[in-house]
């Protein structure tokens, strides 16, 4: 079996491997797997689905298995019209023009999502050529995959080219957007002028690299029970698109923003796992800029804080569960020294108990008057975070009111906790915590200290949206950094609302200072850190707010303030 046969396989499962795989350690291979290697000492193994190797993934889940990540969603509704409202609110319209004009030339912005509608206007040039230097379908398995990938199709700008020439584009180039996020998401990012300027895009003069994620195995969507029909994609093929780019740019060693319009809710929400330390990683190069959505996850009601003390020593988390909730997950994450217990009653009364085993080996329960299942993965030191972690998998749960009972003992009672349920995209919307705490819901990997996180405001009064993520982080590092447009955003396919669209601008906006630091040769040594810093430095700010602060970060996202700003250091 190829290579690209076990990544696209159900057969075969995913795992995240933090080291070197060499051919020359020369020990043979208790099963069948592929290979790909990541750089920084990381890789993926694509190893077939035995009952031996399952049962170890089980142990140590977090440390091994891929998180599924959903769209954050660009929902857009017919509004009024083509506008560049949301480009003159963040400075942006001032920066296209003179006396910098700047418009992103030679920038490229790489984005990770559904895909790119090729044939659209808004990504040519004002002779018709397109603008798309290359996309990466990873969906498409009948071209040749980018060189030293092993899946997927890649398309040229020539491939595109020679297709929109054509009477039946997809004929040529058959890759699309048939959900629409990354279209929007890259209108509004890098989109050119069209109807005599009534659109533009923040950078419209950049170059566009767009990658195709393909769905996430059946084998994941059944273990972290994704409903069907859900929008949802492996961290394995978000890493090695994000390899990709940095691949691709790096022949011609330009300037590269990466946008990520995807999120979730797994994770310890301090920025740390594999996808975070690979965005951090290349980040920290120069000439790179990493943008990510804060999420939509404000007012989900899906975390719960709990703070247990010595005359307080348990906490209980009550759970509402829809009628229609086949499955979910839930983590709780806590930090040294402390550690948790569990009981949980059911709907009717059942009760079941969890005393902490300090054991890597699941534990499933069941109840005598219940169809649920509940199965408890524990990991007491999570291999990357250091924390500790307690993973509920609730199969076929009873609709109704689910309490769980949180608990500390030992000779440290105390502590806080967090637990988080999926993004809203994974769940009924009749599942909820019933006393949530509506901070820290940015999604990961929006805590990653070297990327731009950007949270979501309405532009009409200046309010910051019910729907967008919140900081802190669990380790209280400050996050959203910036707060974009993300409600009613103009784009050639409608209004647009979401926390990634403001990502899309924010990444814009970055291209911006890219051009003029880099294209231009007034700041060679930029990398993301600094561009994040100038954006700080260059929001808006009001008087009756703190900054930084859980909901705005720094402020609102302005890039001619960063030009002011530079203007008053000369």
């Amino acid at each position: 079996m190829t290579c690209r046969e076990r990544i696209l396989s159900n057969d075969y499962m995913d795992i995240l491997l933090d080291y070197v795989l060499s051919p020359e350690y020369g020990y043979e291979p208790q099963a069948d797997y592929g290979y790909h290697a990541l750089g920084n000492d990381r890789g993926i193994l694509f190893i077939e689905r035995s009952d031996r190797v399952q049962s170890m993934i089980a142990e140590r889940t977090y440390s091994f298995m891929p998180k599924c990540y959903g769209l954050m969603e660009c929902r857009a509704a017919q509004g009024a019209g083509l506008n560049t409202l949301s480009l003159a609110e963040t400075g942006i319209l001032r920066v296209q023009n003179a006396p910098l004009n700047l418009k992103g030339s030679d920038v490229t912005i790489g984005f990770i999502d559904t895909g790119i509608r090729y044939s659209d206007e808004v990504f040519r040039d004002y002779a018709g050529r397109s603008r798309i230097d290359a996309i990466w379908d990873q969906t498409i398995q009948t071209g040749t995959p980018p060189e030293g990938f092993a899946y997927g199709s890649e398309y040229t700008n020539a491939m595109i080219n020679e297709a929109l020439a054509d009477d039946n584009p997809l004929s040529v180039v058959p890759s699309t957007d048939a959900n629409g996020h990354g279209s929007i998401m890259a209108a509004a990012a890098a989109g050119s002028s069209i109807e005599n300027g009534s659109f533009i895009g923040a950078a419209p003069e950049c170059r566009i690299v767009a990658v195709k994620l393909k769905e996430a195995k059946q084998y994941l969507r059944d273990y972290y029970k994704i409903p069907p029909g859900v929008p949802c994609y492996s961290e394995t093929d978000i890493l090695q698109a994000i390899q990709y780019l940095q691949k691709y740019v790096s022949i011609f060693t330009k300037p590269l923003v990466i946008c990520l319009g995807v999120g979730t809710s797994l994770g310890d929400h301090t920025g740390v796992g594999t996808l975070g330390n690979y965005i951090d990683y290349f980040s920290q190069k120069r000439s790179r800029v990493f943008v990510t959505a804060g999420g939509n996850e404000g007012n989900a009601a899906h975390h719960f804080h709990g703070e247990i003390s010595e005359r307080q020593s348990q906490r209980d988390v009550e759970v509402r569960v829809g009628e229609n909730e086949r499955g979910f997950i839930m983590d709780l994450w806590g930090d040294a020294p402390y550690f948790y217990n569990a009981a949980i009653r059911s709907p009717g009364g059942e009760t079941i108990r969890w005393n902490n085993p300090r054991s890597t080996v699941p534990q499933e329960f069941s109840f005598i008057y219940e169809s649920t299942r509940i199965v408890i993965e524990y990991q007491l030191v999570e291999t990357m975070s250091g924390a500790e972690v307690i993973r509920f998998r609730f199969i076929e749960p009873t609709a109704g009111v689910w309490n769980i009972r949180i608990s500390s003992e030992g000779n440290t009672v105390g502590g806080s906790f967090d637990i988080w349920l999926p993004i809203t995209e994974f769940l009924s919307a009749d599942t909820y915590f019933l006393e949530p705490d509506p901070q820290t819901t940015i999604t990961e990997p929006g805590y990653v200290h070297s990327a731009v996180t950007a949270a979501a405001y309405q532009t009409s009064n200046n309010s910051i949206a019910a729907f967008s993520g919140r900081g802190y982080a669990r380790d209280n590092y400050v996050v959203p950094d910036i707060a974009a447009p993300g409600v009613s955003v103009s784009t050639p396919y409608g209004a647009a609302s979401g926390s990634s669209v403001a990502a899309a601008l924010t990444a814009g906006g970055c291209a911006l200072r890219l051009e003029w630091a880099v294209v231009r040769q007034n700041d060679i040594m930029v990398n993301s850190v600094n561009v994040k810093n100038y954006l700080i430095r260059g929001a808006q700010r009001v008087s009756y707010l703190e900054y930084p602060n859980r909901e705005w970060g720094y402020g609102r996202l302005d890039i001619a303030g960063v030009f002011e700003f530079l203007a008053g250091l000369s």
